[in-house]
């Protein structure tokens, strides 16, 4: 047949006009451009498909009867195509997310909703290592992952930032600062912080425990772990406390720990993060859920 879409292209829009400069405008075309498509068109059906006078354009018999079968199939056609681009750009196939600690639930929310929105997308989480937020990431474990911030990677891109929580002071009950209802980060002057171990960024690492008060006061660096459980366990030895936030903190109540809430510092967040320039279909659509959660 070898028919171009082009040439029906140009026939639906002139039957619609009955103007061929109207119908140039509409296509971006030159109305002599206009006028070789319809030509074409009708040499491969055979017969013409409008009256074209100085004063009118008409459909024909032919060119009605034309009309009326082909709208509906050309309709059928972009739909075709839409589905397909569709596709092409949808989120499919399995999206890997990590995350430290327990998955909070806005991350569950989000990875419900976006299971619901993406039925041939499957996600996988895992959870990442205290001491090491990116280096799953980087090795291509993951596709993604919810760290605590902050995060300033020149190949990671940092998403949506959410769970912004109030940060305490986990320390044994025997802790000279067991007994206070709150304090202020001035009140961590001299104090010991339990610390995180590399390969995690020194910055990353300073921000979990500070060795300074906002106001230039030496806080001692304590022994340094890889998890938070062996963070506890430390705690309960009496060997410092630990910077944790709110949900953390009430997640890991037990009679021999003391929560405290404290002023002064930065609220701690969660960010979802991934590497520069491999932002798929399913990983933007993940982040736009995970971003409807926190609006």
């Amino acid at each position: 047949m070898g028919v171009e879409i082009r040439e029906l292209e140009c026939f639906l829009v002139l039957a619609d006009e009955l103007h061929f400069g109207r119908t140039a405008e509409r296509l971006y075309l030159s109305q002599s451009r206009v006028s070789q498509l319809l030509q074409s068109l009708e040499r491969r059906i055979g017969g013409p498909l409008f009256e074209r006078t100085s004063r009118r354009v008409a459909l024909t018999p032919l060119g009605k009867e034309f009309l009326t079968s082909l709208r509906p199939a050309y309709t059928a056609l972009e739909r075709v195509v839409e589905n397909a681009r569709d596709y092409a750009n949808s989120a499919k196939g399995t999206l890997r997310i990590g995350f430290q600690g327990a998955a909070n639930d806005v991350v569950l929310n989000a990875v419900s909703v976006f299971q619901s929105h993406n039925p041939n997308c499957l996600i996988d989480v895992a959870e990442l290592p205290l001491n090491d937020p990116f280096g799953a990431l980087r090795r291509g474990d993951l596709d993604a992952a919810v760290v605590m911030l902050p995060v300033a990677e020149d190949d990671l891109v940092l998403g949506p930032v959410f769970s912004h929580q109030q940060q305490t002071l986990t320390v044994c009950t025997s802790h000279p600062l067991a007994a206070r209802s709150s304090i202020d980060a001035e009140d961590l002057a001299g104090e010991v912080l339990i610390a995180v171990a590399g390969p995690a960024p020194g910055y990353w690492r300073q921000a979990q425990a500070p060795t300074q008060t906002p106001a230039g006061a030496l806080i001692h660096r304590g022994p340094e772990v890889n998890t938070l459980q062996e963070g506890l366990s430390l705690i309960v030895a009496g060997r410092g406390g630990m910077l944790v936030c709110r949900p953390t903190a009430e997640h890991n109540r037990r009679a021999d720990i003391v929560n405290i809430p404290i002023t002064g510092l930065p609220d701690s967040a969660l960010g979802l993060v991934w590497r520069r320039g491999e932002d798929t279909p399913s990983l933007r659509a993940f982040a736009a859920h995970l971003k409807s959660q926190t609006e």
